[in-house]
């Protein structure tokens, strides 16, 4: 596949994300207002060409904070996921190299994190730890390496049966070496593919446990918690809520369409 010819659900999902990406890191050339500023005069004001997106209960301008909202919720998809990544590949490389009694003890682990709902372990992590981002991160990072280091460890188990492995073994590499510089490079591609789809499902959490009270605190601009803000005035504010649902939204199908994207390429490149 040549470079010029990708995949279209990857050129797509691209453009989403860039815009996002773009959004989080200047908001304040995009928004026309200060997200947390309040006026009176202007409360729960329908969407007009003064507020695109109308404002809410306190005369905040909805846009301002939709756009000023991607600078968290961006920063929610990333350290959401790669504490979990990196985790979860050194652990499952080495379990998947290691095999025997080392598989058995992570086999149980995983079996006892899936049994639970995700959602639920994570809720209940942050609720031991305290509403905030920071303990939301811990408790990604605790529950959701399991799922990396599952991918890691089946690819691994697969790669150190192969000649290459076998000759590596036979120069007199030590195992860390094998690991490292040659059985997780070929065995990475599928947990890649992974976390950029895992960081739709990030911002979904993210902005659930915003709205839960249990992620970003007000009066911080995160679509979650603009969601929560406006549960009250569905019948006379709509577009407080639904326009931080749209963003998150697009921004999750951005995601997702890149790791479309990307298995496709890397099917066609096999």
């Amino acid at each position: 596949m040549s470079r010029l010819n990708l995949p279209r659900p990857l050129v797509l999902g691209g453009i989403l994300i860039g815009a996002s990406v773009l959004l989080a890191v200047f908001p304040q050339l995009f928004a026309p207002y200060d997200p947390v500023a309040m006026d009176y005069n202007a409360l729960l004001k329908a969407p007009s060409w003064a507020h695109p997106m109308g404002t809410d209960n306190f005369g905040r301008d909805v846009l301002s904070r939709v756009i000023h909202a991607y600078t968290i919720d961006m920063q929610i998809a990333f350290f959401g996921t790669v504490f979990s990544f990196v985790f979860g590949i050194i652990i499952g490389a080495v379990v998947g190299y290691a095999g025997g009694a080392a598989d058995t003890v992570f086999g149980r682990i995983v079996d006892a994190v899936i049994t639970f709902p995700f959602l639920v372990l994570v809720i209940a992590i942050v609720s031991v730890l305290g509403p905030g981002l920071v303990n939301m991160y811990i408790a990604l990072a605790v529950v959701g390496w399991v799922f990396y280091a599952r991918i890691i460890a089946a690819e691994v188990k697969v790669q150190k049966r192969l000649d290459y492995a076998d000759a590596g073994r036979a120069m007199g590499y030590t195992p860390l070496r094998i690991i490292f510089r040659h059985l997780l490079p070929n065995a990475i591609t599928p947990a890649i593919v992974y976390v950029v789809t895992d960081m739709a499902l990030a911002i979904l959490l993210g902005s659930s446990l915003g709205y839960l009270g249990l992620g970003a605190q007000p009066p911080a601009a995160e679509w979650g918690v603009q969601i929560a803000d406006g549960k009250n005035f569905m019948t006379t504010g709509w577009w407080i809520s639904v326009f931080p649902g749209v963003a998150i939204v697009l921004t999750g199908l951005g995601f997702s369409l890149i790791g479309d994207g990307l298995a496709e390429v890397l099917r066609t490149r096999k």
